[in-house]
């Protein structure tokens, strides 16, 4: 009978560690709307009685050993640098995250993307560790075409796909596609799973006020140019010359937040463009209850993800805005009211027609409701689809296996 699995997991920038220590007393991370990959992990290692060493690239550099749970923060070096200097941080990180696994004596590796080049984690299997990349973003921008070394490194790492991982986790339809565009159709088996939300954080939100005065959109997110904060602020401009009657809420912090802030008061936008900061999950409820409508502007220069907060929007009954720069779209098309990417003036429009056209917004309103169940499903989630993964490789004996043909779970 095989021993105890021994897990290392690579889970992205998070803090880990906070939300280990959250979820050791059995409660989850309030910093967070949804139910955190961190969190699901630890809870498929107590029930696969497994080792894990779990690794964040968090800047705050700290360790924590707990039981059968050892956990890091290491940052990623060069991070924020580009050209050859961010390639060779991702590069060193990798051959980190190889000497770790192998002194950990890892049977297998969960790695986030963001982590490392993909092409690095194919050194793992030959050292004896299977690997499951798990994608929460797209693989390349979908709008823009690719630098020469972004494209030489995703073809380098194309073997990991076609034959060196165990199986891919992918968020969502549009990575998944990338993966089978990336590898001619040819690649390991491609799960795919949803977010998970506790029901109880949307079960008793107050339906949007019918008075619209004012009618509030929310943006929820990291304020960064990439995300559109900017473009919002123009859509801001021009909403108001359409409706004066539309306040923006911004929740969240990051780098262009000062000058956001700055740019809204010169414009004189400054009581109808409002930013929060960070909001913990009880404020971000309340930023919920008090909105009409959920934008998501982000822009086709960013390398976006399932972007959860289409989601958050959806089960808060609230409309949502968006574009196809966001692979999110696809999952809860009947709720959005799709733009253009980057097209300010139809994001303006968007908003001024679902305030003033009821009948509209209710079709989006009741369309939120046909869509929420799946997202409170358990069984649709990333710690159901790794655990029977796991479960694979321990039945295995953690071998590898023959390439699988192209399979989808939904």
């Amino acid at each position: 009978m095989p021993s105890s699995l021994r897990v290392l997991y690579a889970a992205g920038p998070g803090n880990v560690i906070g939300t280990y220590q959250h979820w050791s007393q059995q409660k989850d991370d309030p910093s967070q709307v949804s139910v955190t990959y961190s969190g699901q992990f630890f809870e498929v290692c107590r029930e696969l009685n497994a080792n894990a060493y779990v690794i964040s690239s968090c800047r705050d550099k700290r360790t924590l050993q707990d039981g059968a749970f050892i956990l890091e923060h290491r940052p990623i070096p060069f991070r924020k640098a580009t050209g050859l200097l961010y390639h060779a941080g991702q590069i060193w990180y990798g051959l980190r995250l190889a000497i770790t696994a192998v002194r950990f004596r890892a049977d297998v590796a969960v790695v986030a993307d963001g982590t490392t080049h993909w092409f690095m984690l194919s050194l793992l299997p030959r050292l004896g560790v299977q690997v499951i990349p798990s994608l929460h973003c797209v693989l390349w921008r979908k709008f823009l075409p690719m630098r020469k070394l972004e494209k030489t490194a995703l073809r380098w790492g194309k073997r990991l796909f076609q034959r060196d991982c165990r199986a891919i986790l992918a968020i969502s339809d549009d990575i998944a596609e990338q993966v089978a565009m990336l590898t001619h159709r040819q690649h390991r088996t491609i799960s795919i799973f949803t977010p998970v939300y506790r029901r109880e954080q949307f079960a008793l939100l107050k339906p949007p006020d019918e008075a619209r005065s004012p009618f509030r959109v929310l943006f929820a997110g990291r304020i960064e140019p990439e995300k559109g904060v900017f473009d919002l602020l123009d859509i801001a401009k021009q909403t108001r010359s359409l409706s004066p009657n539309i306040v923006f809420d911004l929740c969240g912090d990051g780098s262009a937040l000062d000058a956001l802030r700055q740019a809204a008061a010169a414009a004189g936008l400054a009581d109808s463009f409002i930013c929060h900061g960070h909001c913990d999950q009880s404020a971000m409820r309340r930023r919920y209850e008090a909105s009409h409508a959920v934008i998501v502007p982000t822009r086709t220069d960013f390398v976006e993800g399932f972007n959860k907060v289409v989601v958050e929007g959806v089960l808060a009954g609230r409309p949502v805005v968006t574009s196809a720069a966001c692979p999110a779209l696809s999952a809860v098309r009947e709720a959005v009211v799709e733009v253009p990417p980057n097209d300010i003036a139809a994001y303006a429009e968007a908003l001024v027609t679902l305030m003033g056209d009821r009948a509209f917004y209710r079709q989006k309103q009741q369309a939120c409701l046909k869509l929420q169940d799946r997202f409170y499903d358990p069984k649709r989630g990333w710690a159901a689809r790794l655990k029977t993964l796991l479960l694979t490789c321990k039945s295995q004996n953690y071998g590898a296996s023959a390439l699988q043909p192209e399979y989808r779970e939904t």
